[in-house]
């Protein structure tokens, strides 16, 4: 799918994404620090400031430049600012917790649901639904076939990016979550060759399923649905 909108709303709506995107990103940062939230645990971040900060922005100004003023926006900023806190979750203590990601599945839903209703595109929210349920079906498969490299937090992820890159296509769905195999085989290379991992090391796949989807459907609508 791709989005005319006029030059000057385009720039007020990407900047505005923008700033709330390095508020999200903060607020992401302070979570992701403080996990798993079983009490006081200080003012500490998980990136040393204000790296999540501007790459979220960054994040937040590409989704807005990808969608426009469409009335799916919403929903893929919600999906990158929940992506963002994942993948630092996950980055940080190899685990994709329930507790943020089956609401923003639900949330997600709710989102894309208002924006087919504001928009009549029912056909590509029945596509996000299927295609969240499908992912989560291949990854369930896959956790049983390799328990030790996927595990049920990767196939609830794979749900919620399913919604994503099912409303914007089944090419899109295909490619954006082959990508995040590709990212990760790249980030293990990288890893590998400066010794950051060896060869028995374990690597999270949840930030490399949000790189690869994230990539994907950032693709300014080049890719066929």
């Amino acid at each position: 799918m791709s989005y005319a909108v006029a030059p000057s709303l385009l720039a007020v709506t990407v900047a505005v994404a923008a700033l709330a995107g390095a508020g999200i990103g903060h607020l992401a940062n302070r979570l992701g620090g403080a996990f798993p939230w079983t009490g006081d645990q200080g003012r500490r971040t998980a990136v040393r400031l204000p790296v999540v900060e501007l790459g979220t922005a960054l994040l937040f100004a590409l989704t807005a430049l990808r969608f426009g003023q469409s009335a799916e926006l919403p929903a893929f900023l919600f999906l990158a600012g929940a992506g963002v806190l994942l993948g630092l979750i996950d980055a940080r203590h190899k685990l994709l917790p329930d507790r943020v990601t089956l609401p923003s599945i639900g949330i997600t839903t709710v989102l894309l649901a208002l924006a087919a209703l504001g928009s009549g595109h029912w056909a590509a929210f029945g596509r996000a639904v299927v295609g969240a349920v499908i992912l989560f079906v291949v990854f369930f498969v896959l956790v049983l076939v390799s328990p030790r490299s996927i595990g049920m937090g990767d196939a609830k992820l794979a749900a919620l990016l399913g919604l994503g890159l099912g409303w914007l296509g089944a090419t899109v769905l295909v490619l954006g979550i082959a990508a995040g195999f590709v990212v990760q085989a790249l980030l293990a290379l990288v890893l590998l060759a400066t010794r950051r991992v060896g060869l028995r090391g374990e690597l999270p796949f949840g930030p490399a399923m949000l790189i690869g989807a994230g990539l994907v459907a950032l693709a300014n609508g080049a890719l066929p649905g």
